[in-house]
């Protein structure tokens, strides 16, 4: 499976610059993995509107789902995993950390981690966390929008 990857899903996987050959690699491995996997949704979960579509495993006695109908939809087992050195990995290749303050910026490494600025973090404390995440080198995965 890992040779038959196609040029034009590899090109667009942007690795992190202290990342070896092995980890840009399975990078394009597990985004290949991801496209094929289906989505494991909970029984009868569209016919319901109280149930969610997050994954519960099928109990019925009578279930199809449990039983193993193709028809009936997938269902999560071992085999869909990511390749462990990639795994949690933002598709980017780096690991990411949740920052609330300026201050959590300084204990980052700029080479493996990248930072996500918490939702509860306000507008004008967001922008001094993205100046001095700059000034540090750090990127930023959900910067303001600028307009």
């Amino acid at each position: 499976m890992e040779e038959n990857i196609s040029k034009s899903s590899c090109e667009t996987v942007k690795c992190t610059s202290s990342m070896d050959s092995e980890g840009k690699r399975l990078l394009k491995v597990r985004k290949v993995q991801k496209a094929k996997k289906p989505q494991f949704k909970r029984t009868d979960c569209h016919k319901y509107k109280r149930l969610d579509s997050n994954w519960r495993i099928p109990r019925g006695l009578h279930s199809k789902k449990r039983t193993g109908y193709v028809a009936k939809g997938a269902h999560a087992q071992a085999g869909y995993g990511s390749p462990v050195l990639v795994k949690g990995l933002h598709p980017s290749g780096y690991s990411e950390v949740i920052i609330e303050t300026v201050g959590d910026l300084v204990s980052v490494d700029a080479n493996t981690t990248a930072v996500r600025i918490a939702a509860k973090v306000g507008a004008r404390k967001k922008a001094l966390i993205e100046e001095k995440a700059i000034a540090l080198g750090i990127k930023i995965l959900n910067p303001s929008r600028r307009e």
